[in-house]
């Protein structure tokens, strides 16, 4: 029968979060129940807070998640009752034309779960990213759940599921990178972080992180950037093109999402170079290149979403060289805090104050 847990919603458009009862379903064909362990504060549930995604309020919030899988419906064979999972907002069809042509990182036909989580006076609520994970359980499709090694903290695991993969990501899997190249990090966010610890796990010689945060350059040279620069204090582009022998970046990945640090970016790689947008741009924003420099630069200009990855294939992975001690994703838990602290975090996180405060249950 549906259960009532605890959950956060956000009321309509940039009023506070708070605390409400949420209903449950049974989990229908091809969903999952998920008793949620520990989910992160990540940028995206504030662009829901303040209608930055759409205005389908009320929103349940959190989506950076681990748990345990309590309940499965009809037809679940990927996932059982007490698999230990990370959740994802990829879960693919199989079927479209990318998962058809063997590239199910590109699906274009992902789902969630068909029914709704509610209010108890049944209002219907929007699942951020079709998780909804501020809640002691909630309900997503089956193929959202990737069964990971139970070993590891459900604090750390869960960032995979949104920036911590989409920054790793944008580096090893978009990126390419490769053994012995020079790579530029612009935003050294949570992010711009995982970036720069994904371009050392693929061996990397030189890894540049460009932030105006002394704190946040920091915090990047801890994870393995091998230079820093503060962009406040004169052109990063020269900066970065100084520290490559005069000739820019191999990879330079953009984590801001602005046109003004995508030129930095454009104008700091090596020609035949590679540029990674992962940074989320408002939709407003408009970008002018001289189409000329676009052709003669040559090399590839990407965007990362979501880090380009296979869930099935890259957390288990992942979790594997974090349990190895070869990826310290423990490193971006700056703190863990109750579920009625997420909005006191909002405003940490908007401070830059924290990689990432995350919600333990």
């Amino acid at each position: 029968m549906p259960q009532r847990v605890r959950g956060v919603i956000a009321p309509g458009k940039g009023a506070p979060v708070r605390i409400e009862t949420i209903v449950v379903p049974d989990p229908g064909p091809g969903e999952a129940v998920v008793k949620v362990q520990a989910c992160g504060v990540c940028h995206t549930d504030l662009h829901y807070r303040e209608g930055g995604i759409n205005d389908e309020f009320p929103f349940l919030l959190g989506h950076e998640a681990a748990g345990i899988v309590e309940s499965v419906g009809d037809g679940v064979t990927e996932v059982a009752p007490g698999d230990f999972v990370i959740l994802n907002w990829r879960a693919v069809c199989g079927q479209c034309r990318a998962c058809r042509r063997g590239r199910p990182q590109y699906c274009f036909n992902t789902h969630n779960a068909e029914q709704k989580m509610t209010l108890e006076d049944g209002t219907e609520l929007s699942a951020a990213l079709g998780i909804g994970a501020f809640a002691d359980k909630t309900l997503v499709a089956a193929g959202q759940c990737t069964k990971v090694d139970p070993a590891a903290s459900p604090a750390a695991a869960g960032l995979l599921g949104c920036g911590v993969m989409a920054g790793l990501g944008a580096a090893v899997n978009t990126g390419a990178v490769s053994r012995g190249d020079t790579v530029a990090v612009i935003g050294c966010g949570g992010v711009g972080s995982a970036a720069v610890m994904g371009a050392r796990l693929a061996g990397a010689a030189r890894i540049i992180a460009v932030d105006i945060d002394d704190n946040k350059l920091a915090t990047a040279l801890r994870l393995g950037a091998t230079h820093s620069v503060n962009s406040r204090a004169g052109d990063p582009v020269a900066a970065i093109q100084e520290l490559t022998g005069g000739n820019g970046a191999d990879v330079v990945i953009e984590a801001v999402g602005r046109p003004e640090t995508y030129k930095q970016a454009f104008y700091a790689r090596d020609l035949a170079g590679t540029v990674v947008l992962v940074g989320v741009p408002t939709p407003e924003m408009k970008l002018e290149l001289p189409l000329l420099d676009v052709f003669g630069r040559g090399g590839a200009l990407k965007s990362s979403w979501y880090g380009d990855c296979l869930p099935s294939r890259d957390f288990p992975m992942l979790i594997d060289l974090y349990l190895q001690g070869r990826l310290d994703l423990d490193a971006f838990v700056s703190e863990t805090i109750p579920l009625d602290g997420v909005e006191e975090a909002f405003v940490r996180m908007h401070k830059g104050e924290v990689l990432r405060s995350v919600v333990v249950f």
